[in-house]
């Protein structure tokens, strides 16, 4: 089972709804819903189509940190998940994308 699926489809690291980053990176500090946050890793095939593959292991992204410290999965800056999703429609910047599965710790 994969990390991190993905609908990014013009991410680089993106390989048929699959990361294949080296390691993931969800940010958006205090968010209260999932439009707050979104993946640091994020880049734009347009400008970055030969970093597709990932370098550091044979198959896909298996590091997922987190800083989003209002998340319930969030296990010191780590993704306590299995799997995620994150999404994005015509997305341009790291900032159109966010993590569907954030859920909002209650204090």
């Amino acid at each position: 089972m994969a990390k991190i699926n993905c609908t990014v489809t013009n991410c680089s690291h993106n390989n048929s709804g699959i990361c294949y980053a080296n390691c993931v990176d969800i940010v958006g500090n205090s968010a209260t819903k999932q439009c707050h946050t979104c993946c640091g890793s994020y880049l734009n095939k347009l400008h970055y189509s030969q970093l597709t593959s990932n370098v550091l292991s044979s198959g896909s992204c298996d590091c997922l940190k987190c800083s989003v410290e209002t998340c319930t999965y969030n296990d010191n800056k780590l993704c306590s998940l299995d799997t995620i999703q994150v999404s994005g429609d015509k997305v341009e910047y790291h900032t159109q994308t966010e993590c569907d599965s954030f859920k909002h710790r209650v204090s």
